[in-house]
């Protein structure tokens, strides 16, 4: 039997909602419990909702089933900034809530490039929330070709904001920094202050969203 057929049929087999014990299990697709226990595993990282230990058995979580959902990239962010929200709360339940189905959502949104390896490093530490209020500010200024003065920790910076990107739950601002005289993706969360200026800017080749690098 393979894996896959394996799965199914264990997944056919926890839809009673009864609690199953891995050694009933083993028994019942003739296999080894340690080979049970890989593959609860294996359900519960593709998002099985499974519950249950070794030596206590395992049974499935009273799940909500929704239809195939299309959604518009506003929509994507609407609820990505939702999650994000709920996920600072302190309430243990709702903050593991909000983990598992924005992993979900990752794992169902396609990405067009894969997040880069300092986003990566920053994701755990990172306040998703902080920052949020900044979203309206920066999306006017992209929309009016208007100037920016960010507040960060360390520096202020003047920029010409060109995109706001969701990349793996965090949301990243790609610019061109009339300060430092180059491009710059800064995460929202690392600004303290945005401030819209009066001065607009037009698109200059070198300093346009497309001649940005990857």
């Amino acid at each position: 039997m393979s894996r896959a057929d394996r799965l199914f049929q264990l997944h056919a087999a926890l839809r009673d909602g009864a609690l199953h014990t891995a050694g009933d299990l083993a028994r019942r697709l003739g296999v080894a419990q340690r080979t049970i226990y890989r593959d609860m595993a294996a359900l519960a990282a593709s998002g099985v909702p499974v519950t249950g230990t070794r030596g206590t058995g395992y049974r499935l979580a009273p799940m909500v089933a929704l239809p195939p959902l299309l959604l518009t990239q506003a929509e994507a962010e609407a609820l990505s900034l939702g999650i994000l929200i709920v996920a600072e709360t302190t309430d243990p339940e709702l903050h593991a809530a909000a983990t598992a189905l924005a992993a979900k959502l990752d794992a169902a949104l396609p990405e067009d490039a894969p997040a880069p390896a300092w986003l990566t490093a920053h994701r755990a530490g990172a306040s998703a929330a902080r920052g949020f209020s900044h979203i309206p500010v920066l999306r006017g200024a992209i929309r009016s070709r208007q100037k920016l003065r960010l507040d960060l920790d360390e520096e202020t910076l003047v920029v010409r904001p060109l995109g706001l990107e969701n990349w793996s739950r965090l949301w990243v601002l790609t610019a061109w920094s009339e300060t430092s005289a180059g491009f710059i993706r800064l995460r929202i969360d690392l600004i303290r202050g945005a401030t819209a200026l009066p001065e607009l800017f037009v698109d200059e080749p070198g300093k346009r969203l497309a001649d940005a690098p990857p």
